[in-house]
């Protein structure tokens, strides 16, 4: 953009209800620090994907932009063409603390100082696969095969971690051996898309527990965290209706008690959906490369387990392994599940707000960082998804002293209270769900099981 196009959008000044009518893929605008763009034919380049950008078009996205992006960020923005000004631009006392933590973190160097965490996970999940094909290969013993399998769920939660992390901010130095660890530890070794995983995670971070907008709090017909998901509200993640029919008022009528036996086998619905996105018809990056990499898992794997002498241990290996990995699918879920839900999509001028309502942290000792990956700062997490996960420890009494400041809520519970905490969350929901005051088409299976008399 020249200095023309400067001088010919200066003088035009655009209200906030003129850019939310610009808020579809076809005429797609936004506003950063009162700077209207057009960046209807830029999200197709957009290094975050388009659902970001969709889930927030038509409004001014300063705060989500901070979160976002590193300030080598700002000057791509005359990339894109000016609109305008936004005539009515008004920062919140909220959104100005916000900024400021964001500058004084990024002045400190924190979002660089990502320590040797990265290095000392690989080592370790090294470590750990050569002890899982070792023992499986060449023990007879069936406890130690029982051990390789605990051993290889919690490598597949520290594969998690790390995918995690590269997703948000570059773990390893260069674009290039970022891919590589991503592909090799995310889709060859625990058989799940990076994509697939970049796509959904970042359209949570976006519409933070959004009913309607993200996919985290979507488990229709499994589980419902509100009564709102009754309703049958449209997933703008999934494209689809979210029917509430007989069959989902059975499962979510008894989700408290079985949250935890589904999240054991919650691994088969990331497999589904990895494979889901990537022999769709939407853009994914490095599609080849994926489809590669889930390859072989489904080489390896398969092959580890036929290693095993008896069907019998070959059942227990895949399902203890799986149980175990499913602690950091409990993990994801505590915190979120029972903190506040809306319905609708992400507003730009609440950012601050809306990600400490919908998150909760975990307290713990540094000592068990490693068990939780990160997440048991998920509030600092979502404010700052760029900064590694070494620093979240440090910066988390600054974020409490802002909620404290501002009285917004900074929940932070022990990991058995806010187990506690989700069932009873989902206790609640499943209780509402029982009520026959709220009608919905019923099958024979849903009459069978409610007969009394």
């Amino acid at each position: 953009m020249g200095e023309d196009d400067e001088k010919q959008s200066e003088k035009r000044y655009i209200s906030s209800e003129e850019l939310r009518s610009h808020n579809t893929p076809s005429d797609l605008w936004i506003s950063i620090q009162g700077k209207v763009y057009d960046a209807t034919h830029w999200v197709k380049d957009h290094p975050g994907g388009e659902l970001p950008l969709f889930n927030l078009a038509g409004q001014d996205v300063t705060d989500a932009f901070v979160a976002y992006h590193p300030g080598t960020a700002w000057s791509l923005l005359d990339r894109l063409p000016l609109v305008g000004y936004l005539s009515d631009y008004r920062v919140s006392d909220v959104s100005k603390d916000y900024r400021r933590l964001a500058a004084d973190i990024s002045k400190k160097g924190l979002f660089d100082k990502k320590g040797h965490i990265t290095f000392i996970v690989l080592c370790h999940m090294c470590l750990m696969f050569a002890v899982v094909v070792y023992g499986v290969v060449c023990s007879p013993s069936v406890w130690v095969h029982l051990g390789c399998a605990v051993v290889l769920g919690f490598l597949w939660m520290q594969s998690g971690f790390l995918g995690h992390d590269s997703g948000h901010y570059r773990i390893l130095n260069g674009p290039l051996v970022n891919r590589i660890m991503q592909v090799v530890s995310g889709n060859c070794l625990a058989g799940i898309s990076i994509e697939w995983w970049k796509r959904n995670h970042n359209a949570h971070h976006i519409a933070c527990n959004s009913l309607d907008f993200d996919p985290d709090v979507q488990h229709i017909p499994f589980f419902a965290v509100s009564s709102e998901l009754f309703r049958g509200l449209t997933s703008y993640f999934y494209e689809r209706k979210m029917s509430f029919d007989g069959v989902a008022r059975l499962l979510v009528s008894y989700q408290h008690w079985t949250f935890y036996p589904v999240m054991c086998v919650a691994r088969l619905n990331l497999f589904a959906q990895s494979v889901l996105l990537l022999l769709s018809n939407k853009r994914v990056r490095g599609r080849g490369q994926e489809l590669v990499g889930l390859g072989v898992f489904w080489v390896w794997f398969p092959l580890l387990v036929s290693y095993l002498p008896s069907w019998g241990e070959r059942v227990m290996f895949v399902v203890v392994s799986f149980a175990v990995a499913g602690i950091q699918h409990v993990q994801f879920c505590l915190n979120h599940f029972s903190s506040s839900v809306y319905v609708g999509p992400p507003r730009g001028n609440d950012w601050f707000e809306k990600q400490t309502m919908g998150t909760l942290d975990i307290t713990c000792e540094p000592w068990m960082d490693w068990f939780h990956g990160g997440l048991q700062f998920q509030v600092e997490h979502h404010l700052f998804p760029r900064l590694p996960r070494s620093q979240l420890r440090r910066i988390s009494p600054l974020v409490r002293e802002l909620c404290k400041k501002h009285r917004l809520p900074y929940d932070s519970f022990s990991f058995w209270e806010a187990n506690v905490r989700t069932i009873r969350t989902l206790r609640t929901a499943a209780l509402q769900a029982r009520d026959s005051a709220n009608p919905v088409p019923k099958n024979l299976v849903w009459e069978a099981v409610n007969t009394h008399g």
